[in-house]
C-alpha cells in the first residue's frame, strides 16, 4: 500500500504511438489486490497488464485504464483522442494495435470506464441473457451496475440491483435499474459481483430452477468458502465463471479482443454513465491517495486520475 512516482525512460515502437495521457482510472477491486500483495503466485504470469512493468509482488507499476492524446503516429491517429490499457503514466509509447480511438460522443473522462465495461459485456454473454429475462445483479460496485446497465437494454428484461450498502441505491436509481437491498426469487439469471463469498450465497439463493449464476468476483489469493449446500442441487443450478481475459465462447469464432474493445468503448455513449465516477485525484497527489482510495469498504467507485 506504498505507492511513488518514478521517472521511467521508454522507447516508442517502430510501429507505435506516443500518448500524452489526460485521464486514468483507478480500477479498485485489481488495483487494491496488486497494492497490498495477495496476487497469488500461481496468478504472476495471467495477471500481468498488458504494459505492465515490474514483477509482483513488488515493485509493480499496474494499471490498465489511461486515455490521452496521441502525439507521434500513424497519420490516422495522430491527435485523436485513444484508450490504452497501460498504467498511470503521464506519457507513454505503445504499439499501435493496443490503443482504441475513443469517438467524438464518449467524453475522455468517461472514456477510463472502458475496461470495466469490457467486463460487463463479456459477463453478459457469458451469461446467455435474454429479452423478459428476471435478472438479479448481485453486488453494486462498477462493473456490477454497468451489468445492469446492459441487461435493463434488452427487451422486456426485470433487472435489480442488490447490495448491503443502502447508499448505493441512488446510482442504481441514476442508470434507471432498481435497487434492492435483499434480491427477488426466482430468477433467470443472477450475476455476483460484489467480491465476497456471502454475497455468493445471496446470488445462489435467488436464482430459480435451472437458472445460471454467473461468477464475475475475483477474489485473490486465500480459500473461499461456496455454499453449494441447501437447494443448490436440487435446483440444478448452472454456476458459471467469467473473465475477461478471453472473449466469451459465444463470441469467440467472430469477435477478437479489439473488435470487443471498440464495442465497449461505443456504449460508454451515454451521459448517466458519469455517475460511476465518483471521485477524482491529481496524478502528482496519487501516491499519498492511494491508501485511501484503495482501502476496504472506502466510499465510491469509481476514482479518475487528472494529468
Amino acid at each position: 500500500m506504498r505507492a511513488e512516482i518514478r521517472p521511467v525512460r521508454w522507447v516508442m515502437p517502430a510501429d507505435g504511438v506516443v500518448v500524452r495521457s489526460l485521464w486514468s482510472g483507478l480500477s479498485r477491486g485489481t488495483e487494491r489486490l496488486v497494492a497490498s500483495g495477495r496476487v497469488p503466485q500461481a496468478e504472476h504470469e495471467r495477471m500481468r497488464a498488458p504494459l505492465q512493468e515490474g514483477e509482483f509482488p513488488f515493485p509493480v507499476k499496474y494499471g490498465y485504464c489511461a486515455v490521452g492524446l496521441v502525439e507521434q503516429g500513424p497519420p490516422a491517429l495522430l491527435g485523436r483522442m485513444v484508450f490504452a490499457l497501460h498504467p498511470h503514466q503521464t506519457r507513454f509509447g505503445a504499439p499501435v494495435g493496443f490503443v482504441s480511438p475513443i469517438p467524438e460522443q464518449v467524453p475522455a473522462r468517461r472514456a477510463i470506464l472502458a475496461a470495466n465495461m469490457e467486463t460487463a459485456l463479456n459477463g453478459l454473454w457469458d451469461s446467455g441473457a435474454g429479452p423478459g429475462d428476471r435478472i438479479a445483479v448481485v453486488g453494486a460496485g462498477i462493473v456490477g451496475l454497468l451489468v445492469a446497465h446492459l441487461a435493463r437494454g434488452l427487451p422486456g428484461t426485470e433487472v435489480t440491483v442488490v447490495d448491503v450498502d443502502a447508499s448505493r441505491a441512488g446510482l442504481a436509481g441514476a442508470l434507471g435499474v432498481a435497487f434492492a437491498e435483499s434480491p427477488p426469487g426466482d430468477c433467470d439469471i443472477v450475476f455476483h459481483t460484489s467480491a465476497a463469498p456471502a454475497g455468493l450465497g445471496t446470488a445462489i439463493a435467488a436464482a430459480g430452477l435451472e437458472a445460471t449464476v454467473v461468477e464475475m468476483s475475483w477474489y485473490g489469493e486465500g480459500l473461499q468458502p461456496v455454499p453449494l449446500g441447501g437447494a443448490f442441487h436440487s435446483r440444478r443450478l448452472r454456476l458459471v465463471s467469467s473473465q475477461v481475459g478471453q472473449v466469451a465462447p459465444s463470441r469467440r469464432p467472430r469477435w477478437s479482443h479489439a473488435r470487443r474493445m471498440e464495442a465497449a468503448i461505443g456504449l460508454l455513449a451515454d451521459d448517466r454513465l458519469d455517475a460511476l465516477i465518483t471521485a477524482e485525484v491529481a496524478f502528482a497527489d496519487l501516491p499519498a491517495a492511494v491508501p485511501a482510495l484503495l482501502a476496504p469498504g472506502a466510499p465510491g467507485l469509481a476514482t479518475a486520475i487528472r494529468y
